[in-house]
């Protein structure tokens, strides 16, 4: 698990000291992708934001509890502060071995004929691994990603995932509902502004695009987190700031 593996090497607000972190795993993970894949490293906490590879990431389920639902589908898209790589995009419809619901279908839109055919975890895994290695991801609720990902290599492979990652949604967070006067109007009984992708996007004037689909929601993220970062932040930020 993420926080016991971790717990060891953190700063003095209990953020793991990732680069510390990698260096462990990258000598106790058994796995010889996941194993390649730490043996990467890390970046320092001090790297301001201008200067890191990014990688957006989004994975479509079939519910929200990975101790009973799958993935069916990942997207991610490497991106930095200045440019948004599109043509570097990677797309993968997962056969989650799990039935699909008939609520997951009309969210995320993928078939029971899709998935019978798409890839198991483990065909995309050394992909998957090569396009994290060395780039910080950036998602939309993080719980969701390493989550997912880390139960569904403990089910394959014997041993789980940890990653820093930046949470576009915690960002939002901080200048949304933490606002004085939100917390004014939850006491008076009315609804927080929401902090869902697309309503986020909205106070940043960034168009609309169709939700729940991983590709296009990992190009969503990256775009909103360009705009927070333009609008809160500076590109000398460091990541450490940001992370988790």
């Amino acid at each position: 698990m993420l926080y016991l593996r971790a717990k060891k090497h953190t700063d003095g607000h209990g953020t793991p000291q990732w680069p510390q972190v990698y260096d462990q795993l990258a000598t106790s993970a058994k796995n010889p992708f996941l194993k390649k894949y730490y043996q990467t490293g890390a970046v320092a906490p001090a790297t301001p934001l201008a200067d890191l590879s990014l990688v957006a990431l989004d994975i479509e389920t079939t519910g929200l509890d990975p101790r009973r639902d799958a993935i069916v589908s990942v997207g991610l898209i490497p991106f930095n502060l200045q440019r948004i790589y599109c043509s570097k995009a990677r797309y993968w419809v997962l056969n989650p071995k799990k039935p699909l619901t008939t609520g997951s279908v009309v969210i995320h839109g993928i078939t029971h004929a899709e998935v019978m055919v798409g890839h198991d975890l483990n065909q995309i895994l050394p992909d998957l691994l090569k396009e994290l290695a060395g780039r910080v991801a950036v998602v939309h609720c993080r719980q969701i990603e390493r989550r997912f990902l880390d139960v569904a290599l403990k089910e394959r492979i014997g041993e789980g995932i940890v990653f820093p990652a930046i949470d576009t949604m915690e960002i939002e967070n901080r200048y949304v509902r933490r606002r004085f006067f939100q917390q004014i109007a939850h006491f008076f009984g009315r609804t927080p502004e929401s902090i869902r992708l697309a309503a986020c996007r909205s106070r940043y004037h960034l168009p609309h695009y169709t939700p729940h689909h991983a590709l296009i929601d990992a190009l969503a993220t990256a775009e909103l987190f360009q705009a927070q970062i333009a609008w809160h932040f500076t590109p000398q930020t460091s990541v450490r700031e940001l992370w988790h």
